[in-house]
């Protein structure tokens, strides 16, 4: 019989292929060989020393799990991103199984970890919830209510799908890369102070049904957001190591793939970021000074929260009721970015003239560009490929009441455009 390693092989390679017969089949000797050996089938030696039984098979398993969430890490990617993707392509269940090697992987890394590839990790709630690799997999099986027949099966399919994706943008030094425990980001009490202003701003955003008052909570955000990017730039300038440009992945997963994503490049613009959608992998990313990169994370996620929201009103108040159209709810969608990116860049703009007024627009001006041109060398950097995608809206009542949701005072007048979006090749 093969050994487990060679069984893995075996199945994984036949699951990348095109013949769906052959992959079940390969599943299938894969279940065969893993499964327990029955009393008198062992010719005399113990039930888990078969070369391919169930402890060894589990092992094997989780040891290639591991190499191969490891091997992303040089290539770009982080936890959040193998967890995204995983469950974007193969469901929830695969995701949490994926998560389980991502615990594995931190629990045999020898040297010290960045804090942030910590606190992605506590996000996912990844953590060794088993006592042996022998026995992972049923452990796994057990807690998420299936069989062994299944965990086998999304464990391959696991391994298929990792060891299938691309390299992409190395946004962060990873764990024993060079500088990976060097983390640059917000710094000061000062930082932390606004940001929680701007979080209970946001909280009193969402949980209105009032969109007028809405906008107003969310105007503040963004305007005390914008303060603070300008005073952390100004401090920045005269530094002795000052921040640099980085980057944060936004997931824009279906439905109105393209409507979240548009709602992210608003929400950078108008924070002084770029933001570069990959649809075929399901998140935008966005480059920026960390202060900007926070208030752009934290700005998104209400948004989108808002939005739906409105966009659930909104098909409540239509013609016809409740009724559900892709097309409404797109058009919908790219109206209230649009409309939103609008107010937050005039946002920002009324912080930028105030700052100009209050320290001199000699001095303002020249670390504002500076800060654009770095932020704009490391786009042209990790995306030198990049093209214009236009989003097209194909529902006039989506669009007004878009715009509507966003600001009840700008209904006259608008109509529905097409919005170019910046994506990869």
């Amino acid at each position: 019989m093969p050994d487990a390693d060679a069984l893995i092989t075996a199945a994984v390679t036949a699951v990348r292929g095109t013949d769906v017969r052959d992959a079940e089949r390969k599943l299938d000797r894969l279940v065969v060989g893993s499964a327990p050996a029955r009393p008198g089938d062992d010719g005399g030696r113990g039930a888990d020393d078969g070369a391919a039984g169930p402890t060894a098979v589990d092992a094997a398993l989780l040891r290639r799990l591991v190499a191969a969430v490891h091997r992303l890490w040089p290539r770009g990617w982080q936890p959040v991103d193998v967890a995204r993707i995983v469950t974007r392509r193969l469901g929830a269940r695969p995701g949490r199984l994926v998560v389980d090697a991502l615990a594995a992987d931190r629990a045999a890394e020898p040297g010290p970890v960045p804090q942030w590839w910590d606190d992605q990790l506590a996000d996912l709630d990844a953590r060794v919830r088993w006592d042996g690799d022998a026995g992972w997999l049923g452990g796994w099986a057990v807690r998420e209510g299936t069989d062994r027949i299944a965990a086998l099966r999304d464990a391959v399919e696991v391994l298929a799908l990792l060891a299938g994706l691309p390299p992409i943008a190395v946004l962060r030094p990873p764990p024993g890369g060079h500088g990976a425990v060097t983390v640059t980001g917000p710094r000061g009490p000062s930082g932390s102070r606004v940001l929680d202003r701007v979080r209970a701003l946001l909280a009193k955003a969402e949980s209105t049904t009032f969109p007028a008052e809405a906008e107003a909570f969310t105007g503040k955000a963004q305007e005390l957001i914008a303060r603070h990017s300008l005073e952390r730039a100004l401090v920045e300038s005269a530094a002795t190591h000052p921040d640099h440009p980085g980057g944060v992945r936004i997931g824009t997963d279906a439905p109105y793939a393209g409507a979240k994503a548009l709602l992210v490049q608003e929400v950078a613009t108008a924070n002084r970021c770029e933001s570069v959608w990959s649809d075929d992998l399901g998140f935008a990313t966005v480059l920026g000074f960390p202060a900007d990169l926070e208030a752009v994370e934290l700005l998104h996620t209400s948004l989108l929260v808002q939005a739906t929201a409105a966009m659930l009103r909104g098909r409540r108040e239509r013609r016809g009721g409740g009724r559900r159209t892709k097309a409404y709810d797109e058009a919908f969608l790219h109206a209230f970015a649009l409309r939103i990116g609008e107010r937050l860049r005039a946002a920002t703009e009324s912080a930028d003239r105030q700052a100009a007024q209050d320290t001199g627009a000699d001095r303002l001006l020249p670390v504002l560009a500076a800060r654009s041109g770095a932020v704009r060398e490391r786009m042209d950097t990790l995306f030198p490929g990049v093209t214009r995608a236009r989003l097209t809206v194909r529902d006039a009542e989506g669009w007004q009441s878009g715009t509507s949701a966003a600001d009840r005072a700008s209904l006259a007048g608008s109509a529905p455009p097409s919005r170019p979006l910046t994506g990869r090749r």
